[in-house]
C-alpha cells in the first residue's frame, strides 16, 4: 500500500511539473505589418488548439479584461487576443501624444491593411506555438475583418465562427434605423423618435450622428437581452493605469471615426463598400454564425438570407435567444460548443 501511495504521488507530481511545464501566458508587442502589435496568449498546455478571436469596435479591444469570459476555454484551448491597429495598446505605442484632426486624415485605416495584419497575426501564432491551423472567431466589426482573413487565406484556419455577423454595412445600418424607429414607436419613446427624427435615415455625412443612432440601438438591444456577468468587464490590474485608459479611449474614438467615415473630415468609411452577398459567399473552410434573437444592428433579417446563399464545406446557423448584439453568457457558450465539436488536430 505504501509502494502504490508513494507511485500514485510520484505520478501526480510529474504531471503537475509537465503541466506547469507548458502552460503559456504572454503579453507583448510583436511586429505585425511594419509596426508593433499588442497580443496576448494564454492557456494550460500550448499543446492545445489556438483560437484566435478578432475582437468588435473597431477599437473594442479585449485583452485589457480580466480572464473570466474565457477562464475556462484555457484548459482545452489557448486563447488569443490582438488589439487591433488603431486600437488599444497597439494604439497607444504607434500614436503621437497629441491626438487631433491633423493625425485623424493623415494616418486613415484601411480594411485592406488590417486584413494583412490579421494574416500576419495568424502567420506568426502558427509558428510561435508550432501549429498547422488556428480557430478564427469575429464579432462584430471583427466579423468583417475575420471573414476577409478566412477567404484570402483559409489554409490558416480550421473555421470561422462568426457572432454578430455584418452582411453589408449599409444594409445593416439602414435596418438598424428602421427596426429601433418601430421600436420606439411602440414604446412611446418620444425622445428617441425625436432624435431619430432629427438624425433621419442613414447613410450620415458626419460620425456623431452614427454614435448617436447606435446609442438608441443598445438601449433597445438591452431589454430583451441577458446582460454578461459584471466581472466579464473587469479591467486586470497591469491595464488599469491611466496611460492604457486614454489609449483605449483615443483608441475607439480614431477607430470608429474611420469606420463610418466623415465627410466634415475627409475620412472615408473603410467599410462603405463592405457587400459580403456579392464578394463574401464562397468559403474553403467551415462556416459558423452565432445570431442574437434580438440583435438590431446585425439582424436575422440580414445574416440569414446571407448564411444561406453561402456556400462551404460545412456551415451552421445557431439563434440565441435572450441575446442581442454583444456577449452574454448564451454566446460564449454557443461559440465553446462549436469550438469543441471542431475536434481539431494540430
Amino acid at each position: 500500500m505504501k509502494t502504490t501511495s508513494i507511485l500514485v504521488l510520484l505520478i501526480s507530481y510529474n504531471t503537475f511539473i509537465s503541466f506547469s511545464q507548458n502552460k503559456i501566458a504572454e503579453e507583448k508587442f510583436v511586429s505585425i505589418g511594419s509596426i508593433d502589435q499588442w497580443i496576448t496568449i494564454k492557456g494550460d498546455d500550448k499543446n492545445n488548439p489556438v483560437v484566435l478571436i478578432i475582437h468588435g469596435g473597431p477599437g473594442s479591444t479585449m485583452s485589457q479584461f480580466e480572464d473570466h469570459m474565457y477562464t475556462n476555454w484555457k484548459k482545452e484551448f489557448t486563447i488569443v487576443h490582438w488589439d487591433q491597429r488603431g486600437a488599444g495598446k497597439t494604439f497607444g505605442k504607434n500614436s503621437p501624444v497629441e491626438i487631433n484632426e491633423e493625425f485623424y486624415v493623415n494616418n486613415p485605416l484601411t480594411l485592406a491593411e488590417m486584413t494583412n495584419d490579421g494574416i500576419l497575426v495568424t502567420d506568426y501564432l502558427l509558428q510561435h506555438l508550432n501549429k498547422r491551423k488556428v480557430i478564427l472567431i469575429g464579432t462584430s466589426w471583427g466579423s468583417i475583418l475575420a471573414t476577409q482573413m478566412a477567404q484570402q487565406n483559409p489554409d490558416l484556419y480550421h473555421a470561422y465562427i462568426g457572432h454578430a455577423q455584418f452582411v453589408n454595412f449599409s444594409s445593416n445600418i439602414s435596418n438598424a434605423y428602421s427596426e429601433v424607429f418601430k421600436l420606439a414607436e411602440s414604446n412611446d419613446d418620444q425622445i428617441a423618435i425625436e432624435k431619430l427624427e432629427t438624425l433621419g435615415a442613414p447613410p450620415y455625412k458626419q460620425a456623431k450622428n452614427y454614435g448617436q443612432l447606435l446609442r438608441i440601438v443598445k438601449k433597445y438591444e438591452k431589454i430583451n437581452a441577458t446582460p454578461a456577468p459584471l466581472e466579464w468587464s473587469k479591467i486586470a490590474g497591469s491595464y488599469e493605469n491611466n496611460a492604457d485608459s486614454r489609449d483605449r479611449y483615443n483608441g475607439d474614438d480614431y477607430s470608429f471615426l474611420n469606420l463610418v467615415g466623415d465627410d466634415n473630415m475627409g475620412i472615408k468609411s473603410m467599410v462603405s463598400n463592405i457587400n459580403f452577398e456579392k464578394h463574401g459567399l464562397n468559403f474553403r473552410l467551415p462556416v459558423y454564425i452565432i445570431q442574437g434573437e434580438h440583435d438590431i444592428l446585425c439582424s436575422k433579417d440580414l445574416s440569414n438570407p446571407y448564411f444561406e446563399k453561402v456556400r462551404a464545406p460545412r456551415k451552421e446557423y445557431f439563434i440565441v435567444s435572450k441575446a442581442a448584439h454583444g456577449f452574454n453568457e448564451a454566446i460564449v457558450a454557443k461559440q465553446y460548443d462549436i469550438v469543441k465539436n471542431l475536434r481539431v488536430q494540430n
